[in-house]
């Protein structure tokens, strides 16, 4: 009996304190700390949302075009002066980037491709926390899409978006969530909405509408190497966006301030220009036309789907990297952001520079309205971040 009362007396004991230090140690060395390889775990943080016009009516997005990240500081820098060359690299990107939104604390980062450099690229992952690091740091919404080079490295692309799209503060998307198009050719087609001001009659309504679009990598055209171009499964998703918000505008009240606009304005960000941006070297346009636009041969339509749309007042490229400009086809403003990136091609003297994008609100009797004006401009990286090339691309 003494025996047995003992033994009892052991089990109490070895319970009491054996299963509260395994409860203890998974609690501290394996439910904070799950790890892959050397890697902590941790939840994705994510931004305020939605995406909304500020007390003063204005919505600021800054544009960064081609960074071209690689391997951070060991990684070379192209086209600078000789006496900048020793202790330039990757890390002058990032540099700039975070002066950027420092001077102009826009509300959204726009990255339009080529965000890394994949034939550089030792670890793709590794090169975007690199590349990205700046704007998630800033604890703003960003997002991206793919260029023709981000998957030479490590990643498909699928793979990319899908990282990029968790990372911190990310809200990219692999592609549209649900939708009426499930079938759609690339990755990184998504649109985002922006809603009304705080204290406004549209707080609860999206105003702009930002597309976002895979412009793809390289392609074969009639036997010929080429670069990729947007498809007509993507195409039609963008028509179903657009007639989705014109019928939602049909079911708001009368009085509704939007009532005099047949669709939210919106604009659109991918990275290989559409062929008929070339034309604009014989027409009017604000900025610098340094290099022949690099685009497909193959022309899928995107230009007239955006005209028929009526709701796309400008579309912001990346690609060519000595290309600043914007330029008006077909009642369309196609805007390049210029190169970023130090480990990009340029120019020796040709400072590199970012897009910025300001949109306005209508100022009613008693409440921010509807969009009014969109406005651009761009800022190069000198020791001023000067200002250049201010234009309205957009007045109601």
């Amino acid at each position: 009996m003494a025996s047995t009362q003992e033994s009892s007396l052991h089990f109490f004991v070895f319970y009491l304190f054996f299963i509260p230090t395994i409860l203890y140690l998974f609690h501290t060395l394996i439910f904070h700390k799950l790890t892959i390889g050397n890697e902590q775990i941790r939840i994705k943080r994510n931004p305020n949302l939605p995406l909304r016009f500020n007390y003063d009516g204005t919505f600021k997005i800054l544009q960064i075009a081609d960074m071209h990240y690689a391997n951070g500081k060991m990684t070379r820098c192209k086209d600078v002066l000789a006496s900048e060359f020793e202790y330039c690299s990757d890390l002058n990107t990032t540099l700039f980037v975070k002066r950027m939104i420092e001077a102009e604390k826009p509300d959204f980062i726009a990255f339009t491709g080529d965000n890394i450099f994949g034939q550089s690229t030792a670890d793709a992952a590794e090169s975007l926390v690199g590349a990205f690091g700046p704007a998630m740091q800033s604890k703003l919404p960003w997002a991206a899409v793919l260029g023709n080079h981000d998957q030479e490295s490590t990643m498909t692309r699928e793979e990319l978006m899908s990282f990029i799209s968790l990372m911190d503060y990310s809200v990219s998307q692999v592609n549209p969530l649900g939708g009426v198009v499930s079938d759609i050719d690339g990755f990184g087609n998504y649109n985002l909405e922006v809603y009304g001001a705080p204290g406004s009659n549209l707080f609860n309504t999206s105003i702009l509408n930002l597309f976002f679009l895979d412009s793809g990598d390289r392609a074969i055209v009639d036997g010929r190497r080429s670069y990729g171009w947007i498809k007509e499964s993507q195409l039609q998703w963008l028509r179903s966006i657009s007639e989705i918000f014109r019928f939602r505008k049909q079911d708001q009240d009368h009085d509704n301030p939007l009532g005099s606009i047949s669709a939210p304005p919106a604009l659109a960000f991918f990275h290989i220009p559409i062929p008929e941006v070339r034309d604009l070297w014989f027409k009017e346009y604000v900025g610098q036309y340094l290099e022949a636009v690099a685009c497909s041969s193959y022309n899928s339509g995107v230009l007239k789907t955006l005209v028929s749309m009526e709701d796309v007042k400008a579309v912001f490229l990346g690609h060519d990297h000595l290309n600043d400009f914007c330029g008006v086809i077909d009642g369309i403003w196609f805007c390049y952001g210029g190169g970023s990136g130090y480990h990009a091609y340029g120019r020796i003297g040709w400072q590199r520079r970012a897009r910025v994008i300001s949109v306005e609100l209508d100022q009613g009797k008693n409440s921010w309205l509807g969009v009014r004006r969109i406005k651009t401009w761009k800022r190069l990286d000198d020791s001023i971040l000067s200002k250049i090339d201010e234009q309205i691309l957009w007045d109601l």
